[in-house]
C-alpha cells in the first residue's frame, strides 16, 4: 500500500496553490448568478502601512466567512478595498519628503502623496494574497468584486454624489462654530476623532480682582495662556461661599479684562475653590457654556496653534511657551497663590497625537443630532456579533451632542464639489462626475441666482471617514448600477474593530440611512485585538509586535490561519499571540496530513450497504460536528467549531476510531469478512472527506492540497455537509474513551508495551457488537462480559 501523498505538508505547497487560485479568477463575483448573494463590506486598510498582525488575523476570519459561504452555494462578494485618501497619507508624505503641506504648493504635495502610494499599495496586496484571502479579484478598477481605491475617480465622483444628495436634501450646512482643531494636522476634527490621554500639568491658583468690592477670589486652571479668552467666572448655586458674587464683576489678571460673575451648575464646589473662569475654547464644557449663554467667543490660539493677536503680548508664542510666560507675568504682579504639578485627562488627535485647541472656523456640518433616536431605532434590525458589541454604538450614539463638520482644509482627499459666485451663491453640480473645484472651471456659465460669471472653487476636502462610510454604497453599486443596488438591497456583513465603531460604522449607517431609508447591514462582526503572550497590547514603542511577514515566512499561511480560529473567539475578547501558539497550530496541520495520508493508503470505496456498529459510531461523531460547525459558521464563530475540530482530529478521530478500525482495514490476517473490511474503508473515507469540509474555511491551502490528491477534487467547490440522520448505537464516545483509556493505562502502569497481550478483558454488554476491533487492536487473548477490567 502506498500513499498518494507526500511524507509531509511543507510551507512550500502554498505558493502553487495561491499562485493558481490568483489567476484562475474562481473566486470572481458573478453578477448575473441567480444564487443568494453574502456581501461583505471589507475595512480598507491604508496602504503606507505594512499589514501588520491585526490586519492579518482580521482578514484571515473574514476569508473563513467568505469560504464557507460559497461552500453553502452563495454568491459572495468579498472585494478588497485600499485606502488612500486623507491625513495618515499625507502625514507620510510629509515625513518622507520632509515638508509640511502648508509650505508647499497644492499640486506638488498631492504628487509628493502619489508617490507615497505608488510605492505602498503592492505590498499590501502581496500579504493578502500570501494568507490565502480569497477576493473576488487581484485586478484594480470599478467593476464589482474588483479591487477599489478610496483615491480614484470613480470612489471620489460617488462621494461627491452622496454630498450633493444630502445638499439637496437639506442634510448639509455651513455654519462659523468653534471646533476641535489639530496644529498638528492643521485642520478641524471630528468628535470621533479625539482619543483623551493622561497629561502631568500645573494647577495653578491664581488671584481675580472682584470690582465692587475690591477682594480677590481665587481660582484654579491648568491653562492660564487662556485667561484673554476668559467670558465670565462661575459658582455653582448651591456654594454658599459666593453667592455674595452673584452679578458683580471679576478683572482678569494681568489682561485687566472685566467679566461677569454667575451661578451656574457647570461649576463643581469640590474641585479647586469652587470657583471656575470659563474661556471661549479651554474644552468641550466650555464651548457648550458659552454656546448656552450667548456668549461671543474670544480665540486667542490661531490654526498654526500659535497664540494670536487676542492674546495680546502672547502673540506668536506656541502654547505651551504662552503658558510659562503667563505664569510669569501673574507671579511678578504677586497673583499666583500656588502652583503643583497634576495629571488630568486631555484631548488628544487620534492620529498625530498633537493636543487638540478649540478654534472658531467655517465649516460644512452634515445634520446628525436630530436623527440620534431615529438611528438608534434602526439598529434593531442589525444583528451584532458578539451581541454585546452593540452597546459600543448606542454608547457612541448617546455621547453625540453636535452635528458632524464634515470638511477639512488639507489636500490629498476628495474635494467638495461646490463653486461660488462673486455674490457668494453656491453652485452645486450634477452627479455622476469627479470634480476638483480648486483647479477646474465652474461647470455652469452663469449663476442661476445673480446670473454672475465669476466663480472660484471651493478648496476645503471631505473629512477621511465622509469617504470611508461610502464603502458599502460604492460596492453595491449605488452610483453607478441602481439596478443591481435595488437587488442587493443590504450589505450582508460589517466586519471591523472596535475602536472604529464610532467612526467607520457609525457614520456608515448614518450616511447610508439618510441616503437609502434603510440600515445598510444585516449583520455586524465587531473584533478586538490581538495582544501579547501576557495580555499587552501589541505596540511598535514596547517593542512586543509580531511582524506576520515574519510568521508567513517561518511557519506559512496555515497554522496562523488555524491558530486564528482556535485561539479564542475574536468577537468576544482579545487573542494572546505568540511563536509557541502557532507553532502548535502547525502541529495540527501535520497530524491531519498524517491522518489523511494513512487513509489515503486504501482504496476509497464509494458505497457501503453493511456499517459495523463501530463505523456507524464515528459517522454519528462526524455528522454531529459538521451540524454543529454549520450552526456556528453562520453566526461567524470559528473558535467553537475549530477547537472542536482539532479535539475530534488528535482524540475522538486518531487515539480511539483510527487504533480501534485500522486492523480491519488492513485486514492482513483475514480475520475481518470483506464486507467488515469495506464498511472501515468507507468510513475511514467518509470521515476524512467531511473533515477537510470542515476546515476548509480555516486552512484552505492544506484542505485544496489533500482533497486533490486523494480524489482529484477541489475542496472549494464542494457543498458544505448538510444535516444527517443519526445511526442508533449502544454506546457513547465517552464510552470508547474510557475503554481504550481503562485499557492503555493499566498496560502502562504495568511498563508493558501498548501492543502487549491480555489475557482476559471484562467488557461490558454494550461493547459486545464490536468485540472484534477490541479485540484485535489490543491483543485481548479471552473476552468475558461483566464490569470492565483488564488481566494482563
Amino acid at each position: 500500500m502506498k500513499s498518494p501523498l507526500p511524507d509531509r505538508w511543507s510551507k512550500d505547497m502554498e505558493k502553487e496553490i495561491r499562485e493558481r487560485w490568483k489567476l484562475s479568477g474562481e473566486h470572481e463575483f458573478d453578477a448575473k448568478s441567480g444564487k443568494p448573494v453574502f456581501s461583505i463590506d471589507t475595512p480598507p486598510p491604508y496602504v503606507n502601512t505594512p499589514v501588520h498582525i491585526g490586519h492579518a488575523a482580521t482578514y484571515a476570519m473574514m476569508d473563513m466567512f467568505a469560504r464557507f459561504r460559497r461552500m453553502t452555494d452563495h454568491n459572495v462578494l468579498f472585494p478588497l478595498g485600499l485606502d488612500r485618501n486623507g491625513l495618515p497619507i499625507e502625514m507620510a508624505a510629509e515625513k518622507k519628503f520632509g515638508v509640511r503641506m502648508s509650505e508647499s504648493s497644492r499640486e506638488r504635495f498631492m504628487e509628493m502623496c502619489r508617490q507615497v502610494l505608488e510605492e505602498s499599495s503592492t505590498e499590501s496586496i502581496d500579504s493578502f494574497v500570501r494568507l490565502g484571502i480569497s477576493f473576488n479579484s487581484w485586478n484594480t478598477g470599478s467593476g464589482v468584486g474588483e479591487i477599489y481605491l478610496t483615491d480614484s475617480e470613480d470612489y471620489r465622483a460617488m462621494s461627491q454624489s452622496t454630498f450633493i444628495d444630502l445638499w439637496h436634501m437639506g442634510y448639509i450646512y455651513e455654519d462659523t462654530r468653534i471646533n476641535n482643531y489639530c496644529p498638528g494636522c492643521r485642520t478641524t476634527i471630528a468628535d470621533a476623532e479625539i482619543d483623551y490621554r493622561d497629561v502631568k500639568a500645573l494647577f495653578n491658583e491664581v488671584k481675580f480682582l472682584i470690582r465692587e468690592t475690591g477682594e480677590y477670589v481665587i481660582i484654579g486652571t491648568t491653562r492660564p495662556e487662556l485667561i484673554p479668552s476668559c467670558g465670565m467666572v462661575i459658582f455653582n448655586p448651591e456654594d454658599r461661599r459666593y453667592q455674595h458674587l452673584e452679578g458683580k464683576t471679576a478683572v482678569t489678571p494681568v489682561f485687566e479684562k472685566e467679566v461677569p460673575v454667575r451661578a451656574h451648575p457647570f461649576a463643581d464646589m469640590s474641585k479647586g475653590t469652587g470657583l471656575a473662569m470659563m474661556c471661549s475654547a479651554g474644552d468641550q464644557t466650555d464651548i457648550r457654556f458659552f454656546r448656552e449663554m450667548h456668549l461671543q467667543p474670544v480665540i486667542s490660539i490661531g490654526m498654526d496653534g500659535r497664540m494670536n493677536e487676542n492674546a495680546g503680548f502672547l502673540k506668536g508664542l506656541k502654547v505651551e511657551e504662552a503658558r510659562t510666560k503667563m505664569l510669569g507675568e501673574i507671579s511678578g504682579k504677586n497673583l499666583l497663590v500656588s502652583s503643583r504639578e497634576t495629571v488630568h485627562r486631555a484631548p488628544i488627535c487620534e492620529r498625530s497625537k498633537h493636543a487638540v485647541e478649540f478654534i472658531e472656523m467655517k465649516e460644512f456640518y452634515l445634520k446628525q443630532v436630530n436623527l440620534k433616536e431615529t438611528l438608534r431605532n434602526a439598529t434593531d434590525a442589525i444583528s451584532f456579533y458578539s451581541p454585546k458589541s452593540r452597546q459600543i454604538l448606542l454608547d457612541w450614539l448617546d455621547s453625540v451632542s453636535i452635528d458632524w463638520p464634515v470638511s477639512r482644509r488639507r489636500y490629498y482627499a476628495t474635494e467638495i464639489p461646490l463653486w461660488y459666485c462673486k455674490n457668494n451663491h453656491a453652485i452645486v453640480p450634477e452627479k455622476g462626475k469627479y470634480y476638483r473645484p480648486w483647479k477646474e472651471k465652474c461647470p455652469v456659465k452663469k449663476c442661476p441666482e445673480c446670473g454672475s460669471s465669476e466663480f472660484r472653487g471651493e478648496e476645503r476636502v471631505f473629512d477621511t471617514w465622509f469617504d470611508s462610510s461610502s464603502s458599502p454604497l460604492y460596492i453595491l453599486k449605488w452610483h453607478s448600477d441602481r439596478e443591481f443596488f435595488s437587488r442587493m438591497h443590504s450589505c450582508t456583513l460589517r466586519p471591523q474593530g472596535k475602536e472604529i465603531v464610532r467612526t467607520w460604522l457609525y457614520y456608515t449607517l448614518l450616511k447610508s440611512y439618510i441616503l437609502t431609508d434603510r440600515v445598510i447591514f444585516d449583520d455586524v462582526w465587531i473584533h478586538h485585538h490581538i495582544v501579547d503572550e501576557s495580555g499587552k497590547k501589541m505596540s511598535k514603542s514596547v517593542g512586543n509586535v509580531m511582524d506576520p511577514h515574519v510568521i508567513l515566512e517561518k511557519y506559512g499561511a496555515e497554522p496562523f490561519r488555524l491558530w486564528c480560529a482556535t485561539e479564542g473567539n475574536l468577537s468576544e475578547g482579545d487573542l494572546k499571540c505568540s511563536f509557541e501558539r502557532i507553532e502548535g497550530a502547525a502541529k495540527t496541520i501535520t497530524k491531519l496530513w498524517n491522518v489523511c495520508r494513512f487513509i489515503s493508503m486504501f482504496e476509497r470505496s464509494e458505497s457501503a450497504p453493511h456499517l459495523e456498529e463501530l463505523d456507524k459510531w464515528i459517522i454519528n461523531e462526524t455528522n454531529l460536528l459538521a451540524d454543529f460547525c454549520r450552526r456556528q459558521y453562520e453566526i461567524y464563530d470559528f473558535h467553537g467549531p475549530a477547537v472542536q475540530l482539532k479535539h475530534f482530529l488528535w482524540e475522538t478521530f486518531a487515539s480511539h476510531y483510527i487504533e480501534l478500525v485500522k486492523n480491519r482495514a488492513y485486514n492482513q490476517s483475514g480475520a475481518f469478512t470483506q464486507k467488515q473490511q469495506q464498511s472501515a474503508l468507507y468510513t475511514l473515507h467518509y470521515c476524512a472527506d467531511v473533515l477537510l469540509k470542515l476546515l476548509a474555511p480555516i486552512v484552505p491551502f492544506v484542505t485544496y492540497e489533500l482533497c486533490m490528491k486523494m480524489r482529484g477534487d477541489d475542496i472549494h467547490k464542494e457543498k458544505f455537509p448538510e444535516p444527517s440522520v443519526l445511526y442508533e448505537v449502544p454506546f457513547s464516545t465517552q464510552d470508547i474513551e474510557t475503554l481504550n483509556s481503562s485499557i492503555w493505562k493499566a498496560k502502562k502502569d504495568r511498563n508493558m508495551s501498548l501492543k502487549a497481550k491480555i489475557v482476559k478483558l471484562t467488557l461490558p454488554e454494550k461493547f459486545q457488537c464490536i468485540e472484534k476491533d477490541i479485540v484485535h487492536t489490543h491483543g485481548v487473548e479471552k473476552v468475558d462480559y461483566g464490569e470492565l477490567k483488564a488481566e494482563l
